[in-house]
């Protein structure tokens, strides 16, 4: 057997490992290989040691490859575990995700939103979802960061979600702003590692996009 014959099956068997194998099997089939070259090698011409040491690298590569990739799966799945139980921590308690719809509460309704900066007006707009003002909440002066607000929805007799829209300024200048949404966790669920949360008003959110846990 030949050297060039040796490397040819060398990388048939490292091909195949990636696939099919475990590292520990492609390990002994490559020292069986080696040690029946050795065996049937031209004493004349003994393989070069360069060759040899070649051999050694490539396999013990793919066999580091295998093991990695054993080691990231079992990674992710008790990542994915812990994640579960994280989530599940959430069930029953109110998180905030961006969202203008209106939470109501034994007459009560409430949400929250993002200041981007300082404003020295910050108005609220409740509207039904055909667009219909129902009332206007003047909060006056606030500093950047969340903020909350409530309103009076004891009046409000009809179906269907309301929604809120934030104006903010300071002076003849618009404060961005992002409305936040209250709603309550049901269920968590998690699909292909990413950690679901299943909300009280039928959505289901990543849990990555919650902005707080009340």
């Amino acid at each position: 057997m030949d050297v060039s014959a040796l490397n040819s099956t060398s990388s048939s068997l490292v091909s195949s490992t990636t696939n099919s194998t475990t590292a520990e099997a492609s390990q002994d089939r490559f020292l069986k290989l080696l040690v029946a070259q050795l065996n049937n090698q031209d004493p004349m011409n003994p393989m070069d040691n360069a060759q040899m040491t070649s051999q050694l690298a490539q396999i013990n590569t793919v066999s580091g490859i295998q093991t990695l990739n054993d080691t990231m799966k079992s990674m992710a799945t008790q990542i994915a575990a812990l994640q579960s139980l994280q989530g599940s921590a959430t069930i029953g308690h109110e998180v905030l995700t961006e969202g203008n719809t209106l939470s109501i509460t034994d007459g009560v309704g409430k949400g929250s939103f993002d200041l981007g900066s300082n404003a020295d007006a910050v108005k609220v707009e409740i509207r039904t979802a055909g667009g219909t003002l129902l009332g206007t909440e003047s909060l006056g002066a606030m500093d950047t960061g969340r903020q909350s607000f409530t309103w009076d929805a004891s009046k409000y007799t009809s179906s269907g979600d309301l929604t809120f829209k934030v104006t903010a300024t300071k002076g003849s200048t618009a404060v961005t702003t992002t409305a936040l949404e209250r709603n309550k966790v049901v269920a968590v669920s998690n699909d292909n590692n990413v950690l679901n949360l299943q909300l009280q008003n039928g959505d289901t959110v990543a849990y990555t996009s919650v902005k707080a846990i009340l």
